[in-house]
């Protein structure tokens, strides 16, 4: 134990000296040391000292195959030997490549039948700004360039990543957004929807992008986007009004309607793609993460047919990365979206564990912190609020939260925090009894946070 215990000092001590983590407090990191972790297997990972814990955000919303599957790496390592890398630029691609365009059309919506490749969601959406702005220029409406999002959304943490979302806490570290992002109420019906039911609510929140197009001018705006569930913001759920709405609202005006599906796509939320989930049909979609579950770097940008017919007047688009369509990371994200397919891992969480999983959450409606449970699929959220029947949350936002967090990083669960709110997301192959594992640590660490507040 000692020597593992110095090897993660070491360890510490490296990563404090030369090692800038994201959205991290750097002094609070360096003062706290990280926990190292070195391996992984289905729904487990364990650390530097031998500690191993249940993995319930599949990393970061990513990891939908689970740890430790030799199909990826076996791809990967064949791949690197024939062809470690090449570019798609100078009218070039690779098989992989193509080989993976030709299956994201197969399990895409219809309409969907070309890709734009990228390295992760922050590019894809940066790539979606680019492709909406040559879109409306060739269509000879240049001034339709604003783009709207949701308050508390996410959407990367690149210049036009953040300006897209709605993080206050980002904008502060600005000056952003960048002039051209706008933002609405997010549909957030437990603490917005007042007296209104779920569906009445979505119909007022929806409403207040019709609001926005009128105040900035149809002319004016190129799009709308939103995740289907608002995933980092903390799993908020629309009511089932919500997105059929902005999608009539979208058409009327003549905008773009673009589906994040970073966190939704791939499964999570029980049909491929979370716009299937909730009913709409976008124009255009973003993905990453469970593209490849999180096993290499690999997004995309999806495009309806009835925008690349506009896009094939437009000339050269000059847009792109280095590694856009990489072949070992499009080789292993065909294999994993193989496998999500063939092993029918989709539909088993639509039918099978993902209602399992939602069932077991709703046990946590009585527990004297939980104001709601909320959640789709293999994704959900608590909410942990001071009051239950008036739906009031704590003053100082997040502070409760870090410590459930905390208690749950001591026990060996990742659920993570946002705000007040507790989120999972874990593997889609997670099994029942890994389920009932991971929500009896759940609430052994709900529980000591509310002693921790004498709530019990």
């Amino acid at each position: 134990m000692s020597n593992a215990l110095n090897s993660t000092l070491e360890w510490q001590q490296e990563d404090r000296d030369h090692h800038l983590h994201p959205f991290t407090d750097i002094a609070q990191l360096s003062k706290k040391g990280v926990r190292v972790i070195t391996r992984g297997e289905g729904v487990y990972i364990w650390d530097s000292e031998g500690e191993k814990l249940i993995d319930g955000m599949s990393g970061l919303w990513c990891v939908n195959l689970g740890y430790g599957r030799k199909e990826l790496s076996d791809v990967a390592a064949k791949q690197m030997n024939e062809l470690a890398f090449y570019n798609t630029f100078f009218q070039t691609t690779t098989m992989p490549a193509t080989a993976l365009a030709t299956l994201l059309s197969e399990v895409t919506p219809a309409g969907f039948n070309n890709v734009f490749y990228g390295n992760s969601g922050s590019e894809s959406n940066d790539t979606v700004v680019r492709l909406v702005w040559r879109y409306w220029d060739t269509k000879g409406q240049p001034s339709k360039k604003t783009f709207i999002a949701r308050n508390n959304a996410y959407h990367g943490s690149t210049l036009a990543g953040a300006s897209l979302g709605g993080m206050g806490y980002m904008h502060k570290q600005g000056p952003l957004p960048l002039a051209g992002f706008e933002h609405i109420e997010q549909p957030h019906w437990y603490f917005n929807g007042g007296d209104l039911s779920p569906d009445a609510y979505g119909l007022v929140a929806a409403r207040k992008l019709e609001d926005k197009i009128l105040e900035l001018g149809a002319d004016n705006v190129a799009a709308f986007i939103g995740e289907p569930i608002q995933g980092a913001g903390g799993v908020i759920v629309p009511p089932d009004t919500y997105w059929p709405e902005i999608q009539r609202i979208c058409r009327k005006y003549d905008v773009l309607l673009v589906s994040d599906e970073v966190i939704c796509g791939f499964g999570r939320t029980g049909e491929w793609f979370g716009c299937q989930s909730f009913g709409f049909e976008p124009d255009l979609m973003t993905m990453a993460k469970g593209m490849s579950s999180g096993y290499i770097p690999i997004s995309g940008v999806m495009v309806h047919d009835r925008i690349v017919e506009v896009l094939k007047d437009s000339g050269d688009f000059n847009h792109g990365y280095t590694y856009s369509g990489h072949p070992v990371s499009t080789a292993v994200a065909h294999a994993n979206i193989t496998i999500l397919r063939d092993e029918g891992i989709v539909e088993r969480v639509k039918t099978d564990i993902g209602p399992y999983f939602q069932g077991r959450l709703q046990e946590f409606v009585d527990h004297p912190l939980v104001g709601q449970v909320r959640g789709r699929g293999l994704i959900a959220a608590m909410e942990l609020v001071k009051d239950k029947e008036t739906r009031k949350g704590f003053e100082k936002v997040g502070e409760v939260g870090m410590i459930c967090r905390n208690h749950c990083f001591e026990n060996n669960i990742i659920m993570r925090a946002t705000g007040d709110a507790m989120l999972l997301a874990p593997p889609l192959v997670i099994t029942k009894t890994e389920v009932d594992e991971l929500m009896e640590k759940a609430h052994m660490c709900l529980d000591m946070t509310a002693k921790d507040l004498g709530f019990m």
